[in-house]
């Protein structure tokens, strides 16, 4: 009888090290985290939720290699602000010490990085699936999106601080007493999804390029032909 060995498909193979790689930290880190494992898990768990949608359709519709490596790495900085509460992260503090800021600022970090990478993701959806193409419209509403997800996250924040576990709320949201914490951190993931744009849009190009035909969208491959 003659049987043939199964293999990952090429196109699987990056983002399933990726995934097991993203298993190994969160397992390392979800143990006894300095936060406590409440704290993780409500920093952790909605980048999670996007990994579970990213994997339930990855037979579906494949991203490209560099979203998922951008979605790793936005894992990686939610991750790290979960271990030790954004407000304390040691490499925030190390930021605060080296350029006399009056605050840690990882939290900062962590809002640009929530406009940043999502804006790949959104851009590769819309030049996937919809008639969009590039130009200012295309950024317009892409930045719009991202600025929805920021907002968004806000309210979450909110009402996870309110309603969910109050008892780590002002861990989990992070302000440092600063009254406009909110407004900043919105504007911040904004201009991360400008800067996506910006210094990451043709490199998203040539990434979506090299994406097999038969994973594009149907009129998208239609018009590549």
């Amino acid at each position: 009888m003659n049987m043939k060995k199964r293999t990952t498909p090429a196109i699987f193979r990056f983002p399933l090290v990726l995934l097991g790689l993203l298993v190994i930290l969160c397992c390392a880190t979800a143990y006894d985290p300095p936060a406590g494992r409440l704290n993780w898990f409500l920093e952790v768990s909605p980048g999670l939720a996007g990994i579970f949608v990213l994997v339930f359709i990855a037979r579906r519709f494949p991203m490209t290699r560099m979203v998922y490596l951008g979605c790793f790495i936005h894992m990686i900085v939610l991750i790290y602000g979960g271990y030790y509460t954004y407000a304390e992260t040691p490499l925030g503090d190390w930021m605060r010490d080296a350029f006399a800021l009056s605050r840690n600022p990882y939290d900062r970090v962590g809002h640009i990085a929530l406009g940043l990478f999502p804006a790949l993701v959104v851009r590769e959806v819309l030049l996937r699936q919809t008639p969009l193409q590039r130009g200012g419209w295309l950024n317009f509403i892409i930045v719009s999106i991202v600025l929805a997800i920021g907002a968004f996250w806000e309210l979450l924040e909110w009402w996870v601080a309110l309603i969910v576990a109050p008892e780590v709320g002002q861990a989990y949201l992070g302000s440092q007493g600063d009254v406009w914490d909110a407004q900043w951190d919105m504007l911040l993931a904004m201009i991360g999804g400008i800067v996506s744009l910006v210094f990451f849009g043709r490199m998203h190009d040539l990434s979506m390029a090299k994406l097999p035909l038969a994973h594009l969208s149907p009129g998208k491959a239609k018009d590549d032909d």
